[in-house]
């Protein structure tokens, strides 16, 4: 018979092995805007997440030796998923800076990071990976409570601001390239794939493909000092290191769990904005705060 004495270790490395690096990668993550704004005035937001993007997805793929030999090690549809999971890195920032620039940051990071979880639970169902449990539905429903109300705090005590149609379907497309190249990437890793590989692939091929779209903007920026060491933190902790904690964490965490747990990415962006940048959140952003924290703390404890 298995003694009981290991039980208590099993629980520890289930939580050390799935949502402690996600919900890591997700505090990397939440310093994105904190770096941005301490690039040179002028720089353009896009540029700014797409240089990024670039430099850490060929950092990831230069370093995980098994990525060189990951399509061949791959069947037809898995090498299919690649390419579909690439385009859905590739085409977050594609969606989501736009949306920033229609709606403002606030709305699109709700409605992108809002809606992640909702259709990566959906499409997990659909594709059959994973059914939605109640405590699953719940948690996510007090996340995305929270971060809406988080966000938005400040807005609603002052004047509205009118929502851009083109900008809410862009924030929402963004969210769902979230969900598929996180649900393609899990999918892979649960097949015995390793994970660094995997996100080396998908991230040094979306480096790749967004990189056309860095000649078609003022990178000037990126030749000074600042310019070189916000785009070198963004490339190295936001992407790099973030992202092969991410994929660590997919291996004992399902992509609809994980997508919620990054839901805390604005609350670490509200504390650091409030702690470096001096800004004051009124108090409904507070309660949302707590409303998230209680969210992300269901999520994370094991059932």
């Amino acid at each position: 018979m298995r003694p009981a004495a290991p039980a208590p270790r099993t629980c520890r490395s289930r939580l050390l092995g799935g949502p402690t690096p996600i919900l890591a990668s997700t505090v990397l993550w939440g310093t994105t805007g904190t770096a941005s704004s301490l690039a040179p005035a002028g720089a353009p937001a896009a540029a700014i997440g797409c240089a990024g993007l670039t430099l850490g997805g060929l950092l990831l793929f230069l370093t995980s030796p098994r990525a060189r030999t990951l399509p061949a090690a791959c069947t037809r549809r898995e090498r299919l998923l690649l390419v579909l999971g690439a385009a859905a890195v590739a085409g977050y920032p594609v969606m989501f800076y736009p949306a920033v620039a229609r709606t403002g940051v606030a709305v699109a990071t709700v409605i992108a990071l809002g809606s992640a979880p909702v259709f990566a639970g959906l499409l997990a169902w659909i594709t059959g990976q994973a059914r939605p449990t109640a405590r699953w539905t719940g948690a996510t429903a007090a996340t995305v409570l929270g971060c809406t109300l988080l966000v938005m705090g400040p807005g609603l005590t002052g004047h509205a601001t009118p929502i851009d149609p083109t900008g809410v379907l862009l924030a929402a497309a963004g969210g769902l390239s979230y969900a598929v190249y996180a649900l393609i990437g899990g999918g892979l890793i649960r097949r015995g794939h390793s994970s660094d590989a995997v996100m080396g692939v998908l991230f040094g091929a979306a480096g790749l493909l967004v990189l056309p779209l860095l000649l078609c903007v003022d990178m000037r920026w990126l030749a000074t000092g600042r310019g070189a060491a916000v785009a070198g933190y963004l490339a190295l902790f936001t992407v790099y290191l973030a992202y092969r904690m991410f994929g660590h964490g997919l291996r004992r965490t399902s992509v609809s769990v994980a997508t919620s747990l990054t839901l805390g990415e604005p609350a670490v962006a509200a504390v650091l904005g409030v702690a470096v940048l001096g800004e004051r959140l009124p108090a409904a952003s507070w309660g949302g705060l707590a409303v998230l924290a209680a969210g992300l703390v269901l999520l994370t404890l094991p059932a």
